[in-house]
């Protein structure tokens, strides 16, 4: 079970890092000049790399639930 979580997370976190946002530094603080930049429509592999990146996290909470029942 540990080498499930361990590759989840690996691929969570290359989702994660692959999510392209414009936004800058400050924009993640809530500065930044155009704030409306981050609502914006997904389209193609975009959409794709959002939606794998729920599924990874919903799977990764799975499978962390199931490790602590198991024990």
């Amino acid at each position: 079970m540990p080498y499930i979580q361990i590759v989840l997370s690996l691929l969570l976190i290359a989702a994660v890092l692959l999510q392209h946002s414009g936004a800058t530094l400050g924009g993640a603080f809530g500065g930044g000049d155009n704030w409306s930049s981050a609502f914006h429509t997904r389209r193609g592999l975009e959409k794709a790399l959002f939606i794998s990146t729920i599924v990874i996290a919903v799977l990764f909470t799975i499978a962390s639930f199931l490790a602590l029942i198991v024990r």
